[in-house]
């Protein structure tokens, strides 16, 4: 059977397909048509159900419940990992209302984390997140919110910190920061979600075995070819959450759920999780 399959180019998430797409290990009669685009044309063609699996911000996650089951594996959550508020100039708690912000896509977590900080009332512009730090830099925005590689040089440029939307969430809730995860249609045969679930794990747990086996697809795609940078994003965001979520990471994602107003009380594992 062929799946449809979508992840980004960022680093975490082709170290952890890798072993899955370039057959390094057996998948019986398994087979995935790779479509690799930012997360949040990820989104996007989640909400349109163009993909049998794929990586999606948990924000947008609780958009598409009714049509996907979150995988077990393959998750980036974690503590020390959320979006960060960056701009050229020190800015007040108080000015963030009245300022131009960049955001990585209005279904990421990070727009999902912006308007939780700091209400829904908030001049945003939705980009790509590669652009945000020149267009902090040039003044098309007063500040942006950054995530994946951009963690790692925003200091370089010039740029300085806000605030660390993840922390926030940290400190208001004492959970990880739901990021993103990977997602299987529910329509699927119930054997070919369990095969999921049981493959994306055997592809982390090989690419941490062999970190170096995944070195060559890693910098096929990546956005910042200093391996200096690749290695902290990866050991940033695929971590034990990555090899399975476990029970206080569902207990993140339901809590997310909670904030937005999805369901009024936390929702069964069954539903969620296949």
């Amino acid at each position: 059977m062929k799946l449809s399959l979508g992840f980004s180019p960022c680093p975490n998430d082709t170290f952890m397909f890798d072993a899955l797409v370039n057959n390094k290990f057996d998948k019986g009669d398994l087979s995935f048509e790779v479509a690799i685009h930012d997360v949040e044309e990820l989104n996007g063609m989640c909400l349109n159900k163009a993909l049998d699996v794929s990586k999606i911000s948990y924000h947008a996650y609780t958009k598409v419940h009714a049509d996907y089951q979150l995988l077990q594996s393959g998750s980036a959550l974690g503590r020390g990992v959320g979006p960060l508020l960056i701009s050229k100039r020190k800015i007040e708690s108080t000015e963030i209302p009245n300022i131009k912000i960049a955001v990585p896509g209005k279904n990421t977590t990070a727009a999902f984390l912006l308007e939780s900080a700091y209400g829904k009332n908030l001049e945003v512009e939705h980009v790509l997140f590669s652009e945000i730090e020149s267009m902090v830099l040039d003044g098309t925005v007063d500040a942006g919110v950054i995530i994946h590689e951009n963690r790692f040089t925003y200091k370089d440029r010039g740029l300085r910190l806000i605030a660390d939307l993840g922390q926030y969430w940290e400190e208001k809730t004492g959970l990880p920061i739901p990021l993103g995860g990977i997602v299987v249609r529910r329509n699927l045969p119930e054997l070919i979600k369990s095969m999921m679930n049981l493959y994306m794990r055997k592809s982390v747990e090989f690419a941490f075995k062999e970190p170096e086996n995944a070195h060559a697809y890693v910098l096929q795609y990546a956005q910042e070819l200093q391996e200096e940078i690749v290695e902290k994003h990866i050991e940033t965001y695929v971590n034990s959450y990555s090899i399975h979520i476990g029970k206080e990471g569902k207990l993140a994602v339901n809590r997310m759920f909670l904030e937005l107003g999805v369901l009024n009380a936390y929702i069964n594992d069954d539903y969620l999780f296949v």
